[in-house]
């Protein structure tokens, strides 16, 4: 697998790359900003009201400071706890594929290429355990081509207006049992669709998991990780995205072995 990751085409993301290192070189990353029409944070914050999944800790912070006198410089710090898949997240290769690598092992140009973005907010909210189709593939496709090398294709279901709404985002009155939950996710096919036919670099979502709510056997998440790709998940503002167009970078915290990490995503959209 490794090989595989190595030999897939790198064309646009290096393109991307030189773009950013070529505008920072001329004037700085005020350049790039204005290089773009918008940037655009999918990222939501960590504190105590941070959804996590079923039966994981919650995120948890100790924070202190003093000063700020005549007498005493300012200085502020903190501690955090957290699980690794907790708030926007990025779930590793190895998370459910036994050999793959770790969270710190996702070679860096894989974390950002074109964000492709398939709206399914009208299928979601007429069925809450949709799940994403092929057909919904091949109709975006239809109208903007095919699905590019290192793309990071994002399922757009709007459950991000839940978010502030625990058991609304994950459709069970008892939230903390997994048996009972309800939201859309990638479907079995469409996943070994994008693994096996395309050459991407991950998938995301604006929901919990990648793997619809009723889901029991993950297997969204076995065939994505096991072809050594990442999932995306509890991803915030994905409807100020287009649907084809911007570029995404998601960097997750480097943690050497982990399953998964909390991810800073920006897209970058076109003038």
């Amino acid at each position: 697998m490794q090989q595989r990751l190595a030999a897939r085409p790198a064309g646009p993301v290096r393109a991307i790359l030189w773009g950013l290192v070529g505008l920072l070189l001329v004037g700085g990353w005020h350049q790039v900003v204005h290089a773009a029409s918008r940037l655009v944070d999918l990222t939501y914050s960590f504190d105590e009201t941070t959804l996590v999944w079923p039966r994981n800790p919650p995120f948890h912070r100790d924070g202190s400071q003093r000063g700020g006198t005549a007498d005493e410089a300012w200085y502020a710090t903190g501690q955090v706890a957290l699980s690794e898949h907790a708030g926007t997240h990025m779930d590793a290769p190895i998370h459910f594929a036994q050999g793959q690598v770790g969270i710190d092992g996702i070679p860096v140009e894989h974390l950002m290429g074109p964000a492709v973005v398939i709206d399914v907010r009208a299928a979601a909210g007429k069925e809450e355990d949709y799940r994403l189709a092929p057909a919904d593939l091949h109709r975006w496709e239809a109208q903007y081509g095919t699905i590019p090398n290192g793309a990071v294709v994002m399922m757009l279901t709007g459950w991000g207006a839940h978010w502030q709404h625990r058991e609304r985002y994950f459709g069970s009155a008892t939230p903390d049992a997994p048996t009972t939950l309800h939201f859309p996710g990638f479907s079995e096919e469409a996943a070994r669709f994008l693994v096996t036919e395309r050459h991407i670099s991950g998938i995301g979502i604006d929901t919990p998991s990648i793997d619809y709510g009723p889901s029991q056997d993950f297997v969204v998440h076995r065939i994505v990780n096991g072809a050594g790709l990442y999932g995306l998940e509890n991803v915030a503002r994905l409807d100020e995205l287009p649907a084809s167009g911007a570029t995404l970078i998601a960097l997750p915290m480097k943690i050497a072995g982990g399953s998964g990490a909390p991810v800073r995503i920006l897209g970058i959209l076109p003038e």
